[in-house]
């Protein structure tokens, strides 16, 4: 109870899904053995894929769908939103618990002033307008995890309202392309969280814990589908989404069956449904066709929330005791909008790189380690760190900060490569042998394997030749244009040399000695 929560609005459009021709759905069809009808709990619980198309033939009719989602997001506080109780995750149940927590009668709510600097925060990085001044509300509804019989909100006038998240969605088929989305955000507002219900099946009872409700995350997501130009269709909204892949599952789901229904003569009733996650597909929950009234009523035991700028802050005003917004506006760390553009100018990194390296905890700092302490260019380093290093992670199911190669071992890996020390084969071998953290540098893995490029060049031009003498007909077929020929004639030099030698200057000395 009272666990400081943000809820986030943010209504979003997602067009042009799918096409139907006379009623059917091209690349989407009910999966046998089911049923599609109006009537709820009928329709298909198969997924699947969701197919797109790029524009109509004639007689089809494209569907579009608005998905608006309401999000609730934990403040990262010591103590509740509205009590003195601390905030712990999996602590013992009812552990934390004040006699306000408890609905006790005669305890009053004090604002948590590190909640609401959060939530300001929050919009600001959102593009938000911040309401100088915003009110709470009780809604009320009755369930046993609810004591008091309301939750204190805010319905009326919230903390933040109008913000905007620009995002950049990849497209094609190699997911390759990047396009720029916006997402309307239509307000922030600090909510009371309500206790947990824990459902005992073996005893046929259900407990309560009132230290907290959810985790970090929760969504609950609304969902309607139309064809462009008519109304919007009935929405359903589906409850309790507590990751981002299972939202996507849920919602690219939740399009499909109601487009199959509407296709089929059925109707979308307007229902709340649950995700579930082991079918992967939603299920009904309970109808909402009579809207349940939560009779809001503002918060008696609590003032409005007033907010200053540095310009109205009250003089000789404590600042204990107000919450400036250009304060917390300078306290703002960098954007991740903004780190990606000067990704994208500083190092010529294409955006879907600069992605990359943020979506993935502690992969831009090790990045930006790598390139301080090596010469070679930052789009080789880009390569190494995205294709090479992720990818071992990936594969050993590792975070960055449990990897055995650290970013000083890489950039001196690099440098040696940089200087053309070691052949890029070789380079691959030595990162095996340093992710393997037998505790010994490139330079020494180097030395002990003896894989340093070949620097004799007159060695190099007697193998060369050695070799276009044991293979006449690879000669000539290069002198008959065989565009394949010289890549074998090179690939046989570095065999014979042990991948030491440079390609590219083995290379200039067949072409040379081929001309002669």
């Amino acid at each position: 109870m009272a666990t400081p929560v943000l809820r986030c609005c943010c209504p979003a459009r997602r067009w042009a899904l799918a096409y139907t021709d006379r009623g059917s759905r091209h690349g989407i069809g009910a999966p046998a053995g089911s049923r599609s009808s109006g009537k709820r709990g009928q329709s298909s619980v198969v997924p699947q894929p969701l197919i797109t198309a790029e524009k109509p033939r004639k007689g089809e009719h494209k569907w579009a769908a608005v998905v608006g989602l309401e999000i609730h997001a934990q403040i990262s506080s010591k103590s509740k939103l509205f009590s003195g109780s601390q905030v712990h995750f999996a602590a013992p149940p009812n552990s934390l618990v004040s006699f306000f927590d408890a609905a006790l009668p005669g305890t009053l709510p004090v604002l948590n002033r590190r909640c609401v600097e959060a939530a300001v925060m929050t919009g600001l990085a959102l593009n938000c307008h911040i309401n100088k001044k915003s009110l709470f509300d009780r809604k009320h509804y009755f369930y046993a995890d609810l004591p008091a019989g309301y939750q204190i909100t805010q319905q009326r006038l919230p903390i933040a309202v109008r913000g905007s998240l620009a995002c950049s969605v990849r497209v094609g088929r190699t997911q390759s392309q990047a396009v720029n989305k916006t997402v309307r955000i239509k307000q922030i507002q600090l909510e009371q969280d309500s206790g947990k219900s824990l459902h005992d099946d073996r005893r046929s009872q259900t407990l309560v814990d009132l230290n907290r409700a959810e985790g970090q995350l929760r969504v609950d997501a609304n969902i309607s589908v139309h064809h462009p130009g008519e109304p919007l269709g009935v929405r359903t909204e589906v409850k309790n989404l507590n990751s981002a892949r299972f939202l996507a599952k849920a919602i690219d789901y939740e399009i499909q069956r109601q487009i199959i229904e509407l296709e089929n003569g059925g109707e979308i009733l307007n229902e709340t449904r649950s995700f579930d996650y082991k079918l992967g597909c939603t299920v009904p929950m309970r109808d909402k066709e009579g809207k349940q009234d939560y009779r809001f009523i503002p918060e008696p035991n609590l003032p409005p929330l007033l907010l200053y700028d540095s310009a109205s802050v009250p003089a000789g005003a404590d600042p204990q005791q107000v919450i400036n917004i250009d304060q917390i506006r300078e306290q703002l760390p960098e954007l991740p909008s903004v780190t990606r553009e000067k990704l994208i100018q500083q190092y010529g990194m294409l955006p879907e790189h600069s992605f990359t390296l943020l979506n993935e905890v502690g992969l831009l700092e090790f990045f930006q380690n790598v390139i301080k302490e090596t010469r070679a260019e930052p789009k080789k380093v880009t390569n190494w760190v995205l294709n090479t290093f992720l990818g071992f992670l990936k594969q050993q199911n590792l975070a960055v900060g449990e990897s055995p190669v650290t970013p000083s071992a890489l950039a001196e890996l690099l440098n040696l490569l940089d200087r053309k020390a070691i052949s890029s084969s070789a380079a691959k071998q030595v990162f095996e042998e340093l992710w393997r953290n037998e505790g010994k540098t490139p330079a020494q893995i180097v030395s002990a394997k003896k894989l340093e490029l070949m620097q004799d060049r007159g060695a190099l031009e007697r193998l060369c030749l050695s070799t276009m003498e044991e293979h006449p007909q690879v000669v000539m077929d290069v002198k008959k244009r065989n565009p394949r020929a010289i890549n074998k004639l090179i690939g046989l030099v570095r065999k014979a040399t042990l991948g030491r030698a440079d390609p590219a200057l083995i290379k200039e000395i067949l072409e040379r000695k081929l001309s002669s």
